[in-house]
């Protein structure tokens, strides 16, 4: 009796095609898969052109080209120059491997290449086409073209066959958008590369080439400017995944991080906490929650940061073998990397050197002087101006030697505002809200409570806020019909007459961090309230050393800064004597 299987061996036409319909799926993959190739093949001018209504993407770029050798197996299954053997998917350094998109795409549409390799000077180029069964479009095979070294893929007809893929994609002015983040994020991680986007032969976007991230993001977030941007680069050694015996570790690893300064810039919608690793964009929910975390306290309320974090990992510390797309991947000593990035922002945050303008890193203030006065005087004054001026530059030097070493306040304005000289120019401080920074960061860092003696009686309290208090550790107890005596309250709030006023607020609701920021600003100097110089200094210095100076912990901008060269424009200080006199 025969016994008729119902496990089969698919055809392999039908293997290929669930491979490629997993691989692309959509406009935004064929672009992706393309940019990888070009970016491998060490383009540094890529230009991009689509149509979607008649679903053809090209793209073209000057990397290193292919020879018709390369040409011939190009659009293979599993066809690839990036690895030779099992042990090389431990070794990935590439952004793509598989050897599955140029294949996938002459599974789902037309696939033509143009290529010449920069390798040879006297070698041509040559253009090979690709249908679905991996025929060749033409009699001839591989025909030879004039072409600069470089390769141009036009993907066509995409889709063509899979009707039900293009009526579930999304609108066409979606996919557009996702392309053009797609490219935005590809720009951020490979800064140096020229971008130039077309749509429906119209020109569409250009990204200039740059240093690093901090001169692309600008072009993306036309609000940003650069100086509300602060990007830092840290050498690491992460500890070793395989130690060898005897083996001496040393820096294998960078950290970038490019942050938006909180007192500038931030965003409605968590859109721009980007990750990426090794030059390409990836979901990792857990450091995207660090960098969170990293801000909190320093943003308003319902804001989020913006900021870029890029690991640059030795091979061995990353498996990119965990979705077809590679945009999740399993990072090794994962809470490592979370501990560097928060000291990483946490530094960029603070008012170190680092973090201050370039004319503040210089110390150009008493040069700067000089030469405007040497330049603005009379010849029979020049002298004295000279003199006037060094003596100036002296004062400035001097006075950067006090209290915090930066910044030195002259003055109180509107009884609200302290009024600094820095060496980079002017800063105009908010009394309160510096205080209220100063005073947030003591409290977390010495939360105390202290005990009430006599209790204080509160009533009317609802089951919420009494559970509130509670979880803040304060020790609360019936005391009679709607009284509840509260034993012991913050040592700050313990101290102030409004004491029962103070403890109602902390009772409406938030977290341990939300509380400790409420009695930071109820206790803070007012504005309204006259400081002398000594008083304005010591703050001035209290501010200056603590974690986040930027902003208060509700997210308002502490310091306005004018700088210096802002100064002798406006005063037109470069101006020629002659010229400016009309002589």
């Amino acid at each position: 009796m025969e016994s008729s299987s119902l496990i089969q061996r698919l055809p392999l036409e039908v293997v290929h095609a669930i491979a490629a319909g997993e691989v692309i799926d959509s406009l935004a993959a064929v672009v992706r898969e393309l940019v990888d190739n070009s970016l491998d093949a060490g383009a540094t001018r890529i230009h991009g052109s689509l149509w979607p209504d008649r679903w053809q993407v090209r793209i073209t770029d000057n990397g290193r080209g292919m020879t018709l050798g390369d040409l011939e197996a190009a659009a293979h299954p599993h066809s690839t120059s990036k690895i030779r053997d099992s042990a090389d998917l431990w070794r990935i350094s590439s952004l793509g491997f598989r050897g599955e998109a140029l294949h996938s795409l002459a599974q789902l549409g037309q696939l033509e290449i143009c290529s010449r390799s920069a390798q040879d000077p006297q070698a041509q180029g040559w253009r090979k086409g690709y249908g679905r069964a991996m025929v060749d479009l033409g009699a001839g095979g591989a025909e030879p073209l004039a072409m600069a070294p470089g390769t141009v893929v036009t993907v066509s007809e995409l889709f063509a066959q899979w009707p039900a893929r293009r009526q579930a994609l999304p609108s066409a002015a979606q996919q557009l958008r996702l392309i053009q983040r797609l490219i935005h994020v590809m720009a951020l991680c490979h800064p140096g590369v020229t971008w130039q986007m077309e749509h429906s032969d119209r020109p569409w976007f250009n990204l200039r080439p740059g240093a690093t991230a901090q001169d692309i993001l600008p072009q993306i977030l036309r609000e940003v400017q650069p100086t509300d941007l602060q990007c830092l680069t840290l050498t690491v050694n992460p500890p070793d995944p395989d130690p060898a015996p005897g083996s001496v570790d040393g820096p294998s690893a960078s950290l970038q991080i490019l942050a938006g300064l909180p007192d500038r810039c931030h965003r409605r919608r968590p859109d721009w906490i980007k990750v990426a690793v090794n030059g390409r964009l990836v979901q990792m929910p857990e450091l995207e929650q660090t960098v969170l975390g990293s801000f909190r306290r320093t943003l308003p309320r319902d804001r989020f940061p913006i900021c870029f974090v890029h690991l640059h990992l030795t091979p061995d510390h990353i498996d990119w073998n965990r979705n077809p797309a590679k945009t999740e991947i399993y990072l090794r000593h994962l809470d490592f990397w979370q501990g560097q990035i928060r000291a990483a922002i946490d530094q960029i945050l603070r008012l170190n050197p680092q973090a201050l303008p370039q004319e503040g890193q210089n110390q150009r203030l008493g040069q700067v002087l000089k030469a405007a006065e040497t330049a603005g005087g009379y010849g029979v004054q020049r002298q004295g101006s000279l003199a006037v001026a060094g003596s100036a530059a002296g004062s400035a030097a001097g006075s950067a030697d006090t209290g915090g070493g930066m910044v030195r306040a002259i003055a109180q304005l509107h009884q609200m505002y302290i009024v600094a000289e820095h060496p980079a120019g002017i800063w105009l401080v908010e009394q309160h809200i510096a205080h209220e920074r100063v005073l947030f960061e003591q409290i977390q860092d010495r939360w105390e409570r202290v005990p009430l003696d006599p209790p204080l009686i509160l009533s009317h309290l609802t089951p919420p806020q009494v559970e509130q208090l509670q979880r803040l550790e304060l020790e609360v107890d019936p005391f009679g019909e709607n009284l509840w005596a509260v034993r012991s309250a913050p040592a700050l709030v313990a101290q102030r007459a409004d004491c029962g006023e103070a403890l109602l607020e902390l009772s409406q609701g938030g977290d341990l961090a939300a509380a400790q920021a409420a009695i930071a600003c109820r206790s803070a100097i007012r504005n309204g309230q006259v400081l002398t110089l000594p008083a304005m200094q010591r703050l001035l210095d209290q501010w200056q050393q603590t974690r986040h100076p930027r902003t208060c912990p509700h997210g308002r901008p502490i310091c306005l800064t004018l700088e210096e060269t802002s100064l002798s424009r406006f005063f037109r200080r470069h101006w020629v004597i002659g010229k400016s006199h009309g002589i």
